[in-house]
Parts: structure tokens; C-alpha cells; sequence
């Protein structure tokens, strides 16, 4: 079941999104060559608690961070440590606040120093992905519109679409109904309605789509052909006026 959000519930998760956009903000400016991303991890639980948020993503099923920091060719869920960041590198920085009993999410994709044309090229790819699924975010809308918006961007370029990680509902919980591929067709799915608030998150790749569990740690996940992979994400909701995009400051060109 998708649950709707009400009027009153929307302003605290907007109130919420104010925290995670300024805390993925400021971690973009702190990512530079020598900086571990245990260091980033600190910096952003730091900040969350300092704004009144509370990391969500900390012990959530065990995940030992309050970041997901994700390099190269690891798509997601990276677990910050001593991994120091070098000039060329491509950063996943993916932070989920907890803020009057709501969860927003946001993710964003950040150079490190002089980064190649096609990590350039991937980099406004997903952002793009990005900005065409929320516009979708529309009352009257269908849920495969929002995966058929990523699908046509990235692979009009010829970039590959993550299948097996999705996009999803947030609310009072990190992951509620619906899951939404990253793909799919036009017109597919039930009808978006006010209320509805969404976690969008395209996970692209320069090579395949298919993706590796790293078994050590449990929780990284990698392309399977190790091709470098973008991650992008807003928590949007469906008003009457349009999308709300309640992470909207946070990730920079989307």
C-alpha cells in the first residue's frame, strides 16, 4: 500500500530535507584528494546531530555508518573507512536524515579533483535521469512513468540502467511501498496521487548493469564488470502544484 502524506506531514519532511540537502552539501565541499571516507562519515553525523536530525541509515539492519560513500565503480552502500579518495576518483555520498519521526533520503555524485570526460559524461547522465523522474512526479501520472523518464535518458547514451536496486516510497519508514525500477514502460502502473512521496534514485553505469555483492563486508555493491557507476537521488513528493522535490538544495545540478 502507498501511503499518502497530509499537508502537515510534508511541511516536517521538508523541514527534514533541509537537513540532508545542507548536510550532502557540505560534504561535497569537504571531498577532495587525501580525505578518508571515514572522515566524511564523521563530518556528516556530526552535522545531522548538530541539526537536530538523527542519522538514519546508522544500525539500520545492521549498517555500521551514518553514510553510504561509494567510490569508482561501487554503486551503493558503501561502508565508510580507511578508503582515501585520490584525484580522479568519482565519490557516491548517500545520506538519510530522521527529523520529527520522518525520513528523507538524498544521494549525490561528486568529482574528486580532475575527473576523465567520461566519468564527466556519466556525472550529467544520471543528474539528467534525475530531473526527468521527478518531473514525472505528477498527479495523474503513472509509477512506470517515473522508470520509463530514467531509462530513456541513460540509455538514449548509451549508458546501462541498474535493474536490481530500485527506487522507492519513504515516510515514517527508510523503505515503503512502492519499489520503483529505475526502468519501465510509459503509462504502466498505479496512478501517482497527492501525498505520495518517493525516494528517486537513478544508479547508472558505463558498462553493464549488472552489479556484485562484495560477500566481505556484505553490504557494497560494485558493477559486476567494475565500469564506473553514478548515483543520484532526491526524496520527491506528488503535491497538487506539481513535484516537490523536499531534498531540492542538496545535490548539485539536479
Amino acid at each position: 500500500m502507498i501511503v499518502r502524506k497530509s499537508k502537515a506531514e510534508l511541511e516536517a519532511m521538508r523541514e527534514g530535507g533541509e537537513i540532508t540537502a545542507a548536510c550532502l552539501k557540505m560534504l561535497a565541499r569537504n571531498v577532495r584528494p587525501g580525505v578518508t571516507t571515514a572522515d566524511l562519515d564523521q563530518l556528516a553525523e556530526e552535522f545531522i546531530y548538530d541539526h537536530g536530525g538523527k542519522p538514519e541509515f546508522k544500525g539500520y539492519q545492521g549498517f555500521p555508518a551514518s553514510i553510504c560513500a561509494s567510490p569508482n565503480a561501487m554503486i551503493v552502500h558503501g561502508i565508510p573507512g580507511s578508503y582515501r579518495l585520490k584525484d580522479g576518483d568519482v565519490i557516491s555520498l548517500d545520506v538519510g536524515v530522521r527529523y520529527e519521526g520522518f525520513v528523507t533520503d538524498s544521494a549525490t555524485t561528486v568529482a574528486v579533483g580532475e575527473i576523465s570526460q567520461d566519468a564527466d559524461g556519466l556525472l550529467r547522465t544520471t543528474r539528467k535521469c534525475l530531473s526527468a523522474a521527478a518531473e514525472q512526479m505528477r498527479a495523474g501520472n503513472h509509477l512506470g512513468d517515473i522508470g520509463h523518464a530514467i531509462q530513456s535518458v541513460a540509455e538514449a547514451r548509451g549508458y546501462g540502467v541498474v535493474r536490481d536496486l530500485v527506487s522507492h516510497g519513504v515516510g515514517r519508514k527508510m523503505h515503503e511501498d512502492p519499489q520503483i525500477p529505475n526502468y519501465g514502460e510509459p503509462g504502466s502502473g498505479p496512478r501517482l496521487q497527492p501525498g505520495m512521496v518517493f525516494a528517486i534514485e537513478p544508479m547508472i553505469t558505463l558498462g553493464s548493469y549488472e552489479i556484485d555483492l562484495d560477500e566481505r563486508d556484505g553490504w557494497s555493491i560494485y558493477t559486476a564488470d567494475r565500469s564506473l557507476a553514478a548515483h543520484y537521488e532526491h526524496t520527491v513528493a506528488v503535491t497538487e502544484n506539481g513535484p516537490l522535490i523536499i531534498t531540492g538544495s542538496g545535490v548539485p545540478g539536479a
